[in-house]
């Protein structure tokens, strides 16, 4: 069994995987993706930045995601399980509006005025402290892969097999410390998995900037 200590330890491992990149751009998902994402960009000295996304929940059970949408990407649907329970994308328009207004919101509280690195002819890194269903990630990968990086890693500490799998499809590399038979939820491979808040993220970036 696969246990992390924390974001940062996973962090600190996966670094150690990652030293080959060549001038990368790191992109983590917040909020947790950003406490993994800190000690791979102080080792390879390279920006850190966020790339926001929101999962597009199911409306009676929002907890149960049908999509997700990342800044600067056109929503992505988990078409399969929309036609399971006999919806259509048009059915959570108001859901993706929404999720739109909090994705822009968190935009601002992140970033500000200042805009995504150039990402068009970098290698770029995308960061998150786990895989479970996927859905975010994927959003993300495509609004990347969108820009014309040179190339696309997707760098998580563990993750569904399956998930893992089907996301070898969406960037270049895929590097994954652990992909546990048993997986469950992301947060049972970490001793300590505490929510993180707007306040945590900036300070992560905030550090960031000095190197």
């Amino acid at each position: 069994m696969v246990v992390f200590a924390d974001r940062a330890q996973a962090g600190e491992l996966l670094a150690e995987r990652l030293e080959g990149a060549r001038d990368p751009v790191i992109l983590a998902l917040p909020r947790g993706g950003v406490a993994v994402a800190a000690p791979i960009a102080r080792r390879l000295r390279a920006p850190l930045d966020v790339l926001v996304t929101r999962k597009i929940g199911y409306p009676p059970s929002p907890e149960l995601g049908v999509g997700a949408v990342a800044e600067g990407g056109e929503p992505v649907f988990h078409r399969e399980l929309l036609r399971r329970l006999g919806m259509t994308p048009e059915s959570v328009a108001d859901v993706v509006e929404r999720e739109r207004r909090e994705l822009a919101r968190r935009v601002r509280a992140y970033r500000g005025d200042r805009p995504l690195p150039e990402l068009a002819g970098r290698e770029v890194i995308v960061v998150d402290d786990g895989l479970a269903t996927g859905g975010t990630a994927r959003a993300a990968l495509r609004a990347v892969n969108a820009a014309k990086p040179a190339k696309v890693t997707l760098a998580v500490p563990v993750g569904s097999p399956d998930t893992v799998a089907s996301m070898r499809g969406e960037a270049d590399e895929v590097v994954v410390l652990a992909t546990p038979v048993d997986f469950r939820a992301v947060g049972q491979w970490y001793e300590h998995f505490e929510q993180l808040d707007d306040d945590d993220v900036l300070d992560l970036l905030d550090a960031a900037s000095s190197w």
